[in-house]
């Protein structure tokens, strides 16, 4: 099966906080290709990437980065596709705001959308729920998850009432 979501970053180092991503559309079984692609050190192989990516098959692109972090932008300026950036706190970064910023502030034109620092998990969730809008069975899929989340809470609020611990709202 052919790639849907191109999951990209600008370090093997940002691998870590990427692997979230890849393990929520493995788990929604949604196809997906990881590779570095980096804005600054691989410009030419970035403008191959983003400029193809749709005519590959790819819906959606999941770019984190560092620092400055160019890499969703830069993608974003180039392909048709929704970019999703994932701001990730690295080892030069400046408490990771340096990173949301540059991929938050998009000039008009470019949007891209941006998720939590170093929430590469929402990143994923985003993916699945744009590519669910145009696909029935993968929309199930994540009404599914989100009452899952529902379930979650609402179990945690059963156990809170059971020990004992006040509650005013039901």
């Amino acid at each position: 099966m052919s790639p849907q979501v191109g999951i990209i970053m600008g370090s093997d180092s940002d691998l870590n906080i990427m692997q979230a991503a890849a393990d929520v559309l493995k788990s929604f079984g949604i196809s997906f290709e990881l590779t570095v692609v980096s804005a600054h050190r691989t410009p030419m192989r970035m403008v191959k990437y983003a400029a193809a990516a749709k005519e590959r098959g790819l819906k959606v692109i999941i770019a984190g980065a560092g620092g400055a972090a160019h890499l969703p932008g830069m993608v974003a300026s180039i392909t048709p596709l929704p970019v999703i950036g994932v701001p990730i706190k690295s080892s030069n970064s400046i408490d990771g705001w340096d990173s949301v910023l540059s991929i938050l502030q998009m000039p008009n034109g470019i949007p891209v959308a941006t998720v939590a620092l170093n929430a590469a998990k929402n990143a994923g969730i985003l993916a699945a729920s744009i590519i669910g809008a145009f696909d029935a069975d993968l929309g199930e899929k994540v009404t599914a998850y989100k009452q899952q989340l529902e379930s979650e809470v609402l179990h945690k609020v059963d156990k809170l009432k059971s020990e004992g611990w006040s509650n005013s709202f039901d």
